[in-house]
């Protein structure tokens, strides 16, 4: 793993996930997701990773024109790595997944490296949903795996990695995730230095254990060497002791609405920056800078902001 000496802070905005029932404070205007992602940079995140959302309802979009509606705004007010999903969310297609990525031409996207069954139905039942298609999402995920077949994950790397010289944030969910990143490491498909973002406490992948954590470690030591950065997060309650953790073998990390509603046990965070602030704050008390924008491109190898469709 590289030893950077800085940590890098991604902020993950909205997600696909969590629901507008689930919280007051998830972004899901262009608006709302602009004006977060603006407060979480100026907290201290050098990258934003992001989704789009239908503004009336607050379900997942891959509406190209919705992403134009507050990516131009965000670049504007900030210098912030763009990091768009192609995960999209259940029910996306695969050309709903590469629409807005394709349109928008950013630094970065996100890359599933394998798929998995993904669930999240347990939550149907534990609120009172404003919009049925809430709840429709959560008891999806019992019945429909997330797909990330290998013809796709080559497409996005054909397409947006050797078409818009876009890097990759590759989710790993699970150990076998490692491997396939080698794999198209070894057929010189993408090259380094490689951001392997690990995922921990999703049912179906990794649990939120730090035994599982040591094990992704050293298992992207052993295939990678100092060609990654290791990257992190964990769902839920254990968010920022993994953050801590990674942090402390010298590698960056994760927080966002996305992955977490939560800034302490039963209290809801109110916004993107205020997590930032609190990892910050960890981070600050390790004697551990944080990376700017400008030092998040040199080590991640992104092709600058200058060069994105928006």
């Amino acid at each position: 793993m590289k030893r950077t000496g800085k940590a890098i802070i991604t902020c993950a905005v909205t997600g696909s996930i969590h629901t507008p029932s689930m919280s007051p404070y998830l972004p899901v205007t262009p608006d709302e997701i602009a004006e977060q992602a603006i407060e979480a940079v100026e907290a201290g995140a050098a990258v934003l990773h992001l989704h789009a959302r239908n503004p009336v309802d607050g379900r997942p979009s891959p509406d190209p024109a919705l992403y134009m509606q507050f990516l131009p705004r965000i670049k504007q007010q900030t210098d912030a790595i763009i990091n768009i999903t192609t995960g999209g969310a259940p029910g996306f297609s695969e050309e709903d997944r590469m629409a807005g990525p394709l349109a928008a031409s950013p630094e970065m996207t996100s890359l599933n490296m394998g798929s998995m069954n993904f669930g999240f139905w347990p939550l149907a039942d534990k609120f009172d949903w404003k919009h049925e298609w809430e709840r429709e999402l959560m008891l999806g995920s019992k019945r429909f795996p997330a797909n990330h077949n290998f013809a796709l994950i080559e497409r996005i790397m054909t397409e947006l990695g050797e078409g818009h010289g876009t890097r990759f944030e590759y989710e790993c969910y699970d150990i076998g995730h490692l491997y396939s990143v080698k794999h198209f490491a070894d057929i010189g498909l993408i090259k380094p230095p490689f951001l392997i973002q690990g995922i921990f406490g999703i049912l179906g992948g990794l649990g939120a254990d730090l035994e599982n954590f040591f094990l992704m470690k050293q298992t992207a030591d052993r295939l990678f060497g100092d060609d990654y950065i290791m990257s992190c997060f964990a769902v839920g309650r254990p968010q920022m002791k993994f953050l801590a953790q990674c942090a402390l073998v010298g590698g960056s990390v994760r927080v966002g609405l996305e992955d977490s509603l939560y800034i302490g046990k039963g209290e809801l965070a109110v916004s993107n920056a205020q997590q930032v602030r609190k990892v910050r704050q960890i981070l600050d008390a390790l004697d551990i800078p944080i990376a700017t924008p400008k030092e998040a491109r040199e080590m991640l190898g992104t092709k600058g902001g200058d060069k994105v469709a928006f």
